[in-house]
Formats: C-alpha cells, structure tokens, sequence
C-alpha cells in the first residue's frame, strides 16, 4: 500500500490513526510537529536524500511551526511541492487557509469515522481514472 507520514500532537489521535493504517496494509511515519514533519520531509533542514511519504495527513493548531506553515514550505521545496496533504483538524474553520493550495488534497475534521478516513485516503491515492 502507500507510505504515509501523519503529522499530529495529540498522541493519541496518532497511535488510533496509525493503527488504523497499519492495519490497512499502509507504511506510518509519525511526526508531532511540523518542525518534525519539514526534518521528516527533508525541507529544513534541507535533506535530498529524505525518504518521501506518499501522502501527508497533517494537523493544523501544532506546537512549534502549525500545519499551515508546513504545506506552504512543503509548496515551496521542489521535492515536496505535489506532495498531497489531507488536512485533518479539529478546527473547522481553517479550511480557508488552506484555498488556493495546489498541495492539500482533502479535509478531514476530527472526529471523524474510520471508513471516512479510509475512504478520503484511497480517493487521494487512487484518483478516478478519466473517461
């Protein structure tokens, strides 16, 4: 399946979330920040060698640098630019920071059912194909 890194500071949001990945057959990488996330990434400090996930599920209201600081560098770095973001937050009403972001592919507000975030994970990673 697919490498995902999830990108969270709420502990528990992360071990339910990995688990529930995992079980879905899919690679987690974990970071509690987007400082962690952007060494993760390999986009500060600047690392061409850093493994990339194939898709980000990334919080909003972090600690240290916050999700929307993240996608912007993320859309900044070459190697991370068309990296897709599943924006999932407790804070509905952040998607509109997020407008215009060529990198978020999708929102998620917390809480949400499992079968949604599995559902909003394979429309991401398998697009529809066209007609």
């Amino acid at each position: 399946m697919a490498r995902i890194l999830i990108v969270d500071d709420e502990k528990e949001f992360v071990f339910l979330v990995k688990f529930l990945l995992e079980k879905a057959g899919h690679a987690i990488s974990t970071a509690a920040n987007g400082e962690e996330a952007l060494a993760a990434l390999g986009v500060e400090p600047p690392d061409p060698q850093a493994a990339l996930p194939e898709l980000v599920l990334l919080d909003v209201m972090m600690p240290i640098v916050d999700g929307y600081t993240v996608s912007v560098k993320m859309r900044e770095n070459e190697r991370t630019a068309r990296l897709p973001i599943l924006v999932v937050t407790a804070h509905g009403d952040t998607r509109h920071l997020f407008e215009g972001a060529s990198n978020v592919a999708g929102y998620l507000q917390k809480p949400f059912e499992p079968k949604d975030l599995r559902s909003r994970i394979q429309n991401i990673l398998q697009p529809a194909s066209p007609r």
